[in-house]
């Protein structure tokens, strides 16, 4: 099958509205999690490592430091039981992924330089 009928069939199952991030970014993922019979959201703040994938398959890596441990989620850009992802601060990076940080303890592993004058209009939506 040709990649426009693949892009196509997938177009249908896409998210209405594309998330607005960047790698480096400070975020809260809120996802649905269910327990039983009851569902609840889950917020999971951390620093986007990175980005991958496009389509369906597209994902994305948040990293945060629990209990001075790292702990890394990835979760897939267009599942449903991602409900919103809030970005609680611009980050400036000059890489694509940011494996560097899993190196680093304490307030340097958080630690990416803010972008003061980025406009959330100009970020282009991961799909």
């Amino acid at each position: 099958m040709s990649q426009a009928l693949f892009d196509k069939i997938e177009s249908e199952q896409l998210r209405a509205e594309p998330l607005k991030f960047r790698v480096g970014d400070l975020v809260k993922v809120h996802t649905k999690v269910k327990e039983g019979g009851k569902e609840r959201t889950q917020v999971f703040q951390g620093i986007v490592l990175g980005v991958r994938g496009r389509g369906l398959n597209a994902t994305f890596t948040v990293r945060r430091i629990s209990y001075g441990e790292g702990v890394e989620k990835v979760f897939p850009v267009n599942s449903p039981n991602v409900e919103k992802v809030e970005v609680e601060r611009a980050g400036k990076v000059r890489r694509a992924k940011l494996n560097y940080l899993r190196d680093r303890i304490g307030k340097r592993a958080t630690l990416v330089r803010e972008d003061k004058k980025r406009d959330s209009d100009k970020v282009k939506p991961i799909r």
